[in-house]
């Protein structure tokens, strides 16, 4: 049945829905290309809570989802940006969710990192900075996953310079007991960021980055970089010492920045990998036999709704993941920890649902329909 849904200007356009869904089959990890989807979580939508209080997490739907993510083959990046860290799920609520993800990776045999922050501490010193990024660590280390350093609000609020990023994470690499991934994030995903690495010229901010995987190039898997600048990427990604892989956070320019050139390409680790899972899997394996353009023929079309999603303000694009996997049959609802599903608007969540209609991302698109048109119905779209 026709959809109407409706636009930036207040008016409403019809839309006929697909009838059928694409299938994805499961598989096995990737020979050509290392790959994490960042996970999303989701909420407990009958905790009686506020968007003050700590988390409730439905744990069996949480878990569920990264179970399907794995069942395609993709990596879990776990507690990250797109779980809400930060913007609803504070470190009691992230340290829960790693050691209980990192559990049923080890049941399924799924490859897991989380993310290592200073959350628990809303501002400090550079001592207590450097103690948080440490309890953080050994955390994540006793679970047995991967430890993705996040870049912390709280040092680029006490950080005098350049050196203060050297000297704390020096600290923390020497302590790490195997490789990490350090995660460059952008202010565009959280202003708190602005000046990261010392500086808010970029040139001189990639400078001391470099500097501190060129003295512990033994203690760094990887970088991933969140700029949403395919260019600045690529150029960091030729400087890096060898061995030292380049995972792409840009959810803007991925295809491009995956696929690569002749002088190197990037793995991901990609939050638009929530809602792209099954068919980012399927063209990460086309990409596995070496038909470049078979895998951009894939990924190509999903940037316009990775760009919708990502749009200003970007740290909102929570909004639009949880949205997807509702409408996907991933989860019962629509809710969000701290009250999220209220950042984005209507005309904002019809068109991702559009777009992600158009490539066949529902399972049951019959669902889909239904749980859109009840979304509307509550805002007020009776036809």
């Amino acid at each position: 049945m026709t959809l109407h849904l409706p636009a930036a200007d207040g008016t409403l356009r019809a839309y006929e829905p697909r009838t059928e869904p694409l299938v994805f089959a499961a598989g096995t990890p990737f020979t050509s290309r290392t790959v994490f989807s960042a996970a999303h979580v989701v909420a407990d939508p009958f905790a009686d809570v506020t968007p003050d209080s700590p988390a409730a997490v439905d744990w069996d739907a949480t878990l569920a989802f990264r179970r399907h993510l794995w069942s395609h083959g993709l990596g879990v990046a776990e507690a990250m940006d797109t779980a809400q860290r930060g913007m609803g799920l504070d470190w009691a609520g992230a340290a829960e969710l790693i050691r209980r993800s990192a559990a049923e990776a080890r049941a399924v045999g799924g490859r897991i990192a989380c993310g290592v922050g200073t959350d628990q501490l809303p501002a400090g010193s550079l001592a207590g900075i450097r103690a948080a990024y440490e309890e953080q660590l050994a955390v994540v280390e006793e679970a047995g996953a991967q430890a993705i350093v996040m870049a912390s609000r709280a040092l680029a609020a006490a950080a005098r310079g350049p050196e203060d990023y050297l000297e704390i994470y020096g600290h923390l690499l020497r302590q790490a007991a195997e490789p990490v991934i350090l995660h460059w994030l952008g202010p565009m995903f959280d202003p708190a960021l602005e000046g990261y690495w010392g500086s808010s010229d970029l040139d001189a901010a990639t400078g001391t980055f470099l500097e501190v995987i060129a003295a512990h190039p033994d203690k760094v898997d990887g970088v991933k970089i969140s700029l949403l600048d395919a260019g600045r990427e690529v150029d960091l990604r030729r400087r890096l010492p060898r061995g030292v892989r380049c995972y792409t956070g840009d959810d803007f320019h991925y295809p491009e920045l995956i696929a690569g050139d002749e002088q190197g390409f990037s793995h991901a680790l990609l939050g638009v990998f929530d809602p792209l899972g099954p068919l980012a899997a399927r063209a990460v394996r086309v990409l596995d036999t070496g038909d470049v353009r078979g895998f951009c023929a894939l990924l190509d079309p999903t940037v316009e709704l990775s760009r919708h999603l990502f749009q200003p303000p970007t740290r909102f694009y929570k909004t639009g993941v949880v949205l997807l996997a509702w409408l996907a049959g991933h989860q019962d609802h629509f809710a969000m920890v701290g009250g999220l599903q209220s950042a984005r608007s209507l005309p904002h969540l019809a068109r991702a649902y559009e777009l992600a209609d158009t490539l066949g991302l529902f399972p049951d698109p019959k669902l889909a329909e239904e749980r859109m048109r009840t979304l509307l119905s509550l805002y007020g779209v009776t036809r």
